[in-house]
């Protein structure tokens, strides 16, 4: 897939210290949070390679938690991991992977081809939380939004649930960021699982639940059906709180609700509030 072309101020990769890796162009600067790079160039045992270069930039960037976890794990879906640093500044290269996401692969959706894939999908979040090793505990992420913001959008109610809803959420190793944009397919198969700088000893609901939430432009993941093909297939591996993860789908569900601004995202942004008012008025029922 095209990467899109330079679109902020980055660090230049080329001032990078390289141990197994000889930089020869970059191709694309693929929108995240740290300052990433697809790139070309020779690897240490002479081949051409393509890869993706991820810098720090972000304050809560890890990367040297990402490294020794991928090293830590044995999956067949892994990145492969060429090169990396712990000095300042910190990256990792890894080698470009087979596959494509599956806002790619699938387009508008507009036959529902995503319910072929959920069931696989559950199944990769269940095998990241059977994973057995020693890791630190996730960094806390904030998702607390201010009154004011409930008041002015008369939605005080979905405050009122969050701050009396009290939960017991079922701990484990957690991937931290397993959305649709980490995961590459081929072949109705998972390819390679990225990002594993939020990973760790966390909130198995949290992760599912993340990994559920609908993202603005997403065009899948936006029915019940959808969902609960996932949690079945989950399920099979993992009991999981219930009333935790509607916890968590309700928090990121309002969270997005209010990144999702503007006219353009008003069909995302009642999807999003229907999804919440049936788990409360279930609770309330």
């Amino acid at each position: 897939m095209k990467q899109p072309d330079k679109w902020r101020e980055t660090i230049d990769p080329s001032t990078l210290h390289f141990n197994n890796f000889h930089l020869k162009e970059v191709l694309g600067y693929p929108h995240a949070g740290n300052d990433v790079f697809y790139v070309q160039g020779m690897g240490k045992d002479g081949q051409e390679v393509k890869g993706f270069l991820k810098v720090e930039r972000q304050k809560t960037a890890d990367i040297e938690r990402e490294v020794l976890i991928i090293n830590e794990l044995d999956f067949p879906f892994l990145p492969t991991v060429i090169d990396y640093s712990f000095d300042t500044p910190r990256y990792i290269l890894t080698k470009e992977a087979d596959g494509e996401r599956l806002s790619y692969i699938l387009g508008d959706n507009q036959n529902m081809e995503s319910l072929k894939y959920m069931e696989v999908y559950g199944e990769l979040l269940a095998k990241i939380h059977n994973v057995q090793i020693d890791s630190f505990p996730v960094k806390e992420r904030e998702f607390v939004l201010p009154h004011e913001f409930y008041v002015d959008n008369k939605l005080e109610y979905i405050e009122r649930y969050l701050l009396e809803t009290k939960i017991k959420d079922t701990k484990g190793f957690i991937h931290g960021d397993c959305h649709y944009a980490n995961i590459l397919w081929k072949d109705y198969k998972v390819s390679c699982l990225l990002d594993y700088e939020l990973s760790g000893y966390g909130s198995k609901e949290y992760d599912l639940a993340w990994a559920l939430t609908l993202r603005p432009g997403q065009k899948f993941l936006r029915t019940e059906k959808e969902r609960d093909i996932f949690l079945e297939s989950y399920s099979r591996y993992h009991n999981y709180s219930k009333e935790a993860f509607e916890y968590y789908m309700v928090l990121f569900g309002i969270t997005f609700y209010k990144i999702g601004s503007g006219k353009q995202n008003e069909d995302y942004k009642s999807m999003l509030i229907h999804m919440i008012n049936d788990i409360i008025s279930k609770k309330i029922g």
